[in-house]
């Protein structure tokens, strides 16, 4: 997600009543780019981001079935996207997500939690029994977000001076607070 959180600014455009999550089309690359080009930490790619995924949408998400690529627009803002979301087959059946953005200017939190939802269900639908995803960010809105849904934190890693947390959540084994 982005590294600025919200800001509650009147010049920040409202919240559309509805959120509509969609499979991307080819006619969102414009916005999808901008989303990722606006995620990035510092403005950089990292040095294992190629980006070519955002490049080739279609070949990256959308021809494994197991895969998929949604972005989320406002209900009379079509066209105009909000947030995105990948997921990609990582392993037989383990899946990575990637790409999560929302656009600054919205609710991280809501938009996110809305977006990792869909990735989820998608996820266990197609049967897969872990996903894996990371972030550069440090933000209590992230992290709060992902343990929401029960990821847990796996490791940290520092590259180029920057550290990069992984997560997991394996889905055979439900909700930690189920567990307890």
């Amino acid at each position: 997600m982005n590294e600025s959180s919200s800001p509650s600014s009147s010049s920040n455009p409202p919240v559309p009543a509805k959120l509509i999550v969609r499979t991307y089309q080819p006619a969102d690359q414009a916005d999808v780019t901008r989303l990722y080009t606006d995620g990035l930490l510092e403005g950089q790619i990292a040095a294992n981001d190629t980006g070519a995924d955002i490049e080739n949408i279609t070949q990256a998400y959308l021809n494994d079935p197991a895969s998929h690529f949604w972005v989320v627009e406002g209900e009379g803002q079509e066209g105009v996207l909000l947030g995105m979301i990948g997921v990609a087959r990582e392993a037989e059946h383990t899946a990575e997500i990637r790409r999560l953005r929302v656009d600054k200017r919205y609710p991280q939190e809501l938009i996110g939690g809305i977006l990792i939802e869909t990735a989820l269900t998608h996820c266990k639908r197609v049967g897969y029994l872990k996903i894996v995803l990371d972030t550069r960010f440090r933000r209590d809105t992230v992290l709060g977000l992902f343990e929401r849904f029960g990821f847990q934190h796996n490791r940290t890693r520092s590259h180029q001076d920057k550290d990069l947390l992984e997560f997991y959540l394996d889905l055979y084994r439900g909700p930690k607070k189920d567990r307890e």
